[in-house]
């Protein structure tokens, strides 16, 4: 008996055109990849700082707790709209969605907030180690967090790592998208 743990792409007739197999498989892993940096930010709600060593006080309670949970409640929820742009109902808006549910969604009005938020989301996450602990960033250089022993920076660095790929995933799935809607346009226009 085998397993079969890996998703089948969907039927043809959910988009308009086949879907590149590695664009479905892309697209439904990404939450999964992203799902470590959200599980390892949720101690940080309650306080537990995950063997960083910090100079400075945590927020309250009643702050950290509402946003670490948002923000990882957030960042799962980006992701998992992601899969539109490989599925039916980023061709066509579900009819649940008031105004317009049911009508054709234009291919600009995805690719242009996905290249985006894409952009976005590679500047802000992207690090670039300049020596002596220090990272150059979006926001100028930066020291990197101390950890009281390597196993807690191994963790850390296993966890929070890939939320890097996440822009570029996002852009490349979205130019998947125009390539395969802009020649359907083509096609049927």
């Amino acid at each position: 008996m085998t397993l079969k743990i890996l998703h089948r792409p969907p039927p043809v007739d959910d988009t308009e055109r086949p879907v590149p197999r590695w664009a479905m498989r892309l697209a439904h892993a990404l939450p999964l990849l992203l799902l470590p940096s959200c599980l390892w930010r949720l101690p940080f709600a309650l306080h537990f700082e995950m063997g960083q060593v910090q100079d400075g006080g945590m927020p309250a309670y009643w702050l950290s707790v509402p946003y670490v949970l948002g923000l990882s409640l957030l960042t799962e929820v980006i992701a998992i709209l992601t899969i539109g742009l490989v599925r039916g109902w980023g061709e066509v808006a579900p009819a649940w969605i008031p105004v317009i549910g049911g009508r054709r969604v234009r291919p600009m009005a995805a690719v242009v907030p996905a290249v985006l938020g894409g952009l976005i989301l590679t500047a802000l996450f992207t690090a670039f180690p300049i020596g002596g602990d220090r990272h150059l960033t979006l926001f100028g250089v930066i020291d990197s967090v101390a950890y009281v022993n390597g196993a807690w920076k191994a963790l850390a660095t296993v966890c929070v790592t890939p939320i890097a790929a996440w822009g570029p995933i996002t852009i490349a799935l979205a130019i998947a998208y125009y390539r395969r809607r802009s020649s359907a346009v083509a096609v049927t226009g």
